[in-house]
């Protein structure tokens, strides 16, 4: 098995979790995107906290990469209050899901497919913020990503990221909980036979990423780190959850 193609698997992982029913595939409702329109509205970096309104730019006609964020959960409301959105996705069925909200709500959303390791085809400051909620999870080396982010902004713009902490990685979720891994946990060093049972089950392969690569890279990206938040699984998630905090949301500004 080609590991090389593991976007691709996790580009289909997505498909078939969408279509299962995914509550991260669940598009927001017509009442949902009808509250937004009046002002009341909230989106997630992570599983539980809705991100702090602070730490948006006015919304009102902003230009915003929604980066491995397809679903129909966030660039609705991104457009009701205003913003011209582009959803950057690798996954057909979430992408599907943008034009499907589109459509109901009749309103315009530019929609790309295509993967976050490669260079984004985007110009140089095309943006006003990038939403990139968790999902660096599902790439082996996120600098390249922080890189990218930091090129298609403009001079003032936001990148509002959310990730994990690596503690998903660290234990068997069961009860008692216990030490299975090594972190950084990388699946594309996995014994075959593991990593084509992940691959088969549709179990998603993921990567674990230390506090040096994801914040640390942002920095070495050029941002400025302006706040952060810690956050949980939601109720039936990972056990760890229970006991700590498993991700971060960021604010970050390209510098003017």
């Amino acid at each position: 098995m080609d590991r090389s193609d593991y976007t691709k698997i996790n580009a289909q992982t997505w498909d078939v979790w969408a279509r299962g029913g995914c509550e991260w595939s669940v598009p927001v409702s017509h009442e949902e995107y009808a509250a937004a329109q009046k002002g009341e509205w909230g989106v997630y970096l992570t599983p539980c906290k809705t991100v702090p309104k602070e730490w948006f730019l006015p919304l009102q006609g902003a230009r915003l990469l929604g980066l491995a964020s397809g679903g129909g959960q966030q660039m609705p409301i991104f457009t009701a209050l205003g913003a011209r959105c582009m959803v950057f996705d690798y996954s057909d069925v979430q992408l599907e899901s943008e034009r499907q909200v589109a459509l109901r709500e009749g309103y315009a959303i530019d929609i790309v497919k295509g993967d976050m390791t490669q260079r984004l085809p985007f110009a140089d400051e095309s943006f006003d913020m990038v939403f990139h909620p968790v999902s660096n999870c599902y790439i082996e080396d996120v600098y390249p990503v922080w890189k990218e982010c930091f090129r298609v902004l403009r001079k003032g713009g936001v990148l509002l990221a959310g990730f994990d902490n690596g503690l998903n990685f660290l234990f068997e979720d069961d009860n008692p909980l216990t030490v299975v891994n090594k972190l950084p946990f990388n699946p594309l060093r996995m014994e075959e036979s593991r990593y084509r049972q992940m691959v088969e089950q549709y179990e998603g392969v993921q990567f674990s990423h230390t506090m040096e690569e994801q914040i640390g890279g942002q920095l070495k990206a050029g941002f400025v780190l302006t706040d952060l938040i810690e956050d949980r699984d939601r109720p039936g998630g990972a056990k760890i959850g229970e006991y700590a905090p498993q991700y971060i949301a960021t604010r970050a500004v390209k510098p003017q």
